[in-house]
């Protein structure tokens, strides 16, 4: 109800600075929020994680950790922040965020912008939540490429202690170069050594926390297999699927439809759960599958979960739908 009021208000305001007063509201006065209403109880164990509910936020939302609290009330089985580089960076030029309402559909092209690990532990630190907690790494726009590997690793080295999971995020179209990181060889390269780093620390934490890697829509169907592959090959945890498409065909003739950068929401929902179908195929129950994209309501929820996913994520949704789009979510998912 409350957001029904304020999104005329929030819509009247360009993308970017409707995110930033919401989110700098949520940071200051979120945990003064009441509670959501009692949601069904739907526990369920993905990686080896007991979650509240299947419904939970995904990263891009929330970068820094600092509104995680103010979050926690909507209901959220779970929350992941970030993407989160080693080193602080601003990200991409303005304006890099466009809302296509039309369709439902965001484009951003913020560029990992963020305040860097350091801070966003401090943010961990100081939030009371003691849920679900994911946090999605990067790369710095620039470290190369071929070096990318040691952006990971300096970041799942400081937030291990501090996340439930950590997630990879090698698919966002708008650091250049990213997705190269989806290809056989350079999947190798990237998921042996985080491998290896997660065994040594979880000797060192005495706690195994789980790895997901987050992987791009616009796939075609070797590259699918051949991330499955190494998947399973490297023992990785789960795979979210997916980020944003970098394809308009459902967006042409729509304001802000041509903008450049990664498009969400409705229109990515079918090639999302494309992917997810495609992935449960080739990963047959092996690990789990995170779906995400393009969920505007309980019923799109359930699609994920029935091509496939064991959990869901949203996060455009929840701009055009408020926290009553969790509510939704987790009573249409409640029964599978």
């Amino acid at each position: 109800m409350l957001y029904d009021l304020a999104r005329p208000l929030l819509f009247a305001l360009d993308a970017e600075s409707a995110h930033e007063m919401s989110l700098s509201a949520l940071s200051r006065l979120g945990a003064l929020l009441p509670p959501a209403k009692p949601l069904p109880a739907t526990p369920t164990t993905v990686m080896g994680i007991e979650f509240p509910n299947k419904v939970g936020l995904a990263a891009g939302l929330d970068k820094n950790g600092e509104a995680i609290d103010g979050l926690a009330r909507f209901g959220f089985g779970f929350i992941e922040i970030g993407t989160i580089t080693p080193r602080p960076q601003p990200g991409n030029p303005k304006p890099r965020l466009f809302r296509l309402p039309e369709v439902k559909g965001i484009i951003n092209r913020m560029g990992f912008n963020n305040h860097g690990v350091d801070a966003l532990i401090e943010n961990v630190k100081a939030a009371k939540f003691k849920g679900v907690l994911g946090i999605n790494i990067g790369k710095n726009f620039d470290t190369p490429i071929e070096n990318a590997v040691d952006d990971y690793l300096a970041c799942l080295e400081k937030v291990y202690a501090l996340a439930t999971y950590v997630t990879v995020n090698i698919s966002s179209p708008n650091t250049k170069n990213l997705r190269a990181l989806q290809g056989a060889s350079e999947l190798d390269g990237l998921l042996g050594p985080l491998k290896a780093a997660q065994t040594r620390l979880a000797d060192t934490h005495g706690r195994y926390v789980p790895l997901a890697l987050k992987i791009a829509p616009d796939l075609e169907a070797d590259q699918v297999t051949n991330i499955a592959d190494a998947l399973k090959r490297h023992h990785i945890d789960a795979v979210i699927a997916t980020n944003t498409t970098i394809a308009r065909d459902k967006v042409q003739g729509v304001k802000h439809g041509d903008e450049q950068g990664g498009l969400s929401g409705a229109p990515v929902r079918e090639s999302s759960t494309h992917i997810i179908q495609s992935l449960s195929q080739q990963l047959a129950g092996e690990l789990p599958i995170i779906g995400v994209g393009g969920i505007l309501g309980g019923r799109d929820a359930l699609e994920k979960i029935e091509a496939g996913a064991s959990l869901v994520q949203v996060y455009s949704g929840l701009i055009y739908r408020g926290p009553a789009l969790v509510r939704d979510c987790v009573s249409t998912t409640a029964s599978v």
